[in-house]
């Protein structure tokens, strides 16, 4: 049931749509009629931004919605094959230019979750943020102690709040699709609000931002690929972080990286191998990849070297998600469509009643026209959304766990096309995916994994005389068991028999008496009838026969 505070920001909701004009961005014959209705409602609510663009209209009304919509224009703002420039340019301002909350509030809640006060604990503190985002905003300053340059992430105030009010009303609109949408099976979208709501609550806490930033940093460290600044967790607490000052170049700022040569086709490269290093070998990615959160160095622009921030949103894979995921990929890329549409039924992406021909000729009716372009102008995007169009037919179902890594797939794409337009994510990909493909059934990675087990199998070895001997037995009682569940059935088969013997018996002669009576063969009727009755007494004394 949906309640006060839903139905308020559902209201809000309602509010901006119409103060910011945005069902423009719908032309007029596809206008719902709940936008008609809605808008005799809020008769009362007039656009007031009319002197802006229509993008300009649309970045402010998800500004102004809060934290989960300015993320929807965040990822927005990369696909520049999916959206007019004009739109992405107007998106990118939300990924580090959100207005920015008091100073003020920033030093208080510093200090009230350090327990000192900013003097104590730095110098040079900068009470206007450098960058503001959509759940926080960061302060440059110098650490007392030893003089090392950082910066201060901090939680905006009350932003829990708003966050929980928008995912409450998610969810009711969820149980709504669930309910009456055709497709709910298939696109479960109470699960994928449940799944982010984890996500985005857990980037609330900065303490396991900070954590998840030393593992990246970590399984990069000394790469030629990543840089990820480091923390300083003695100052780290839920709502404050702080980490080392880097210096780099916004990624999305191509004038300035030209400017100094940087090697853009390498850095597009790096980007995607960068991700599939993450997925692939580490199980362990930065799923928040915008411009926003992604520098590149100023040292050595001839070996570009990415820098990423902001480490709130990370994802995981399990490994058989791995092997599925590098097996279609692969499938993919060699158009093997068949092994496609096998891979999604082995991993219970489709039903596996799927009729594996029909589901193939669809998956080639897709994707045969794409590949007929070059491989630089294929958006994978464009693969993905075409595919999950075609499998909406196949009651293919939404997975969850894959949300997050689409999502960055796609984050990285738009970032790798923006850099260097002639990206072939394809061939780039490839060759990375094939190698680990190999990896995984070598010999050195059969070694490796007897040696991760060794320790297990050497601690269980004493006892496994005594675990063989209790399954021998265990086995024999089981045999003896099912002999006895056996003879049990045989028996109540026999019994059955017997009854149904009798059953027929009773009911034959009871069919005789009944027509010799109506027949006024009363004799006949009287020799029929008492065997009958008889019959009926053995039928029913044998069936309840313990």
């Amino acid at each position: 049931m949906i309640k006060l505070k839903e139905l308020s920001r559902l209201y809000n909701i309602n509010k901006t749509i119409v103060e910011y004009g945005l069902i423009e961005l719908l032309p007029r014959q596809h206008r719902p009629f709940s936008y008609t209705l809605m808008r005799i409602v809020l008769f009362w609510v007039r656009t007031k931004h009319q002197h802006l663009s229509l993008p300009e209209r649309l970045r402010l009304s998800l500004q102004s919605l809060g934290p989960i919509y300015i993320k929807l224009g965040q990822m927005l703002s990369t696909r520049r094959d999916l959206l007019p420039p004009i739109y992405a340019d107007q998106l990118a301002y939300l990924q580090d230019n959100v207005p920015p909350f008091c100073g003020e509030l920033a030093i208080k809640q510093i200090e009230s979750s350090l327990g000192k006060t900013i003097d104590e604990l730095f110098e040079n503190f900068d009470a206007t943020a450098l960058a503001s985002a959509s759940i926080a905003q960061v302060h440059t300053a110098t650490l007392r102690e030893d003089n090392r340059e950082v910066v201060i992430k901090v939680i905006r105030p009350e932003i829990e709040k708003t966050i929980q009010a928008d995912i409450q009303l998610m969810k009711w609109l969820a149980q709504l699709m669930q309910r009456f949408l055709k497709d709910s099976e298939r696109l479960r979208p109470v699960e994928v609000v449940y799944e982010y709501e984890k996500t985005i609550i857990d980037e609330l806490d900065l303490m396991r931002e900070g954590a998840n930033a030393i593992q990246l940093r970590r399984n990069f460290l000394g790469s030629k690929l990543l840089y990820v600044p480091e923390i300083y967790s003695d100052y780290c607490t839920k709502n404050v972080l702080v980490m080392e000052r880097i210096y780099g170049i916004p990624v999305s700022d191509i004038d300035a990286l030209e400017a100094q040569g940087t090697d853009l086709k390498l850095l597009a490269e790096r980007g995607v191998e960068t991700f599939f290093t993450q997925v692939f070998r580490d199980s362990f990615f930065h799923a928040d990849m915008h411009p926003g959160n992604v520098f590149v160095s100023y040292d050595h622009p001839e070996d570009p070297l990415w820098i990423g921030i902001d480490c709130g949103i990370v994802g995981t894979l399990n490994n058989e998600d791995k092997r599925y995921l590098a097996e279609n990929f692969l499938a993919f890329f060699n158009r093997d469509y068949r092994q496609v549409a096998q891979l999604h039924i082995d991993s219970g992406w489709v039903p596996e009643d799927t009729p594996l021909e029909e589901f193939e000729f669809a998956i080639r009716a897709v994707c045969e026209p794409i590949f007929e372009k070059p491989l630089s102008e294929i958006s994978f995007a464009a693969v993905l959304i075409n595919l999950f169009n075609t499998a909406r037919r196949y009651n293919m179902k939404v997975q969850p766990q894959l949300v997050l890594l689409q999502k960055t797939l796609l984050y990285i794409e738009g970032l790798g096309r923006q850099l260097y337009p002639q990206l072939d994510l394809w061939d780039t990909a490839k060759p990375f995916l094939e190698d680990w493909m190999k990896e995984q059934v070598s010999p050195t990675n059969l070694l490796k994994k007897l040696q991760q087990k060794a320790p297990f199998w050497l601690e269980k070895l004493p006892d496994l005389p005594e675990l063989v001997y209790h399954n021998l037995a265990s086995g024999k009682s089981l045999q003896k068991q099912q002999k006895q569940l056996i003879v049990s059935i045989t028996k109540q088969q026999q019994k059955n028999s017997k009854s149904y013997f009798y059953i027929g018996i009773a009911a034959t002669l009871t069919l005789v008496s009944t027509l010799a009576y109506l027949q006024t063969d009363k004799n006949l009727a009287m020799i029929a009838g008492i065997p009958g009755l008889f019959a009926w007494f053995l039928a029913w004394r044998h069936t309840n026969n313990e």
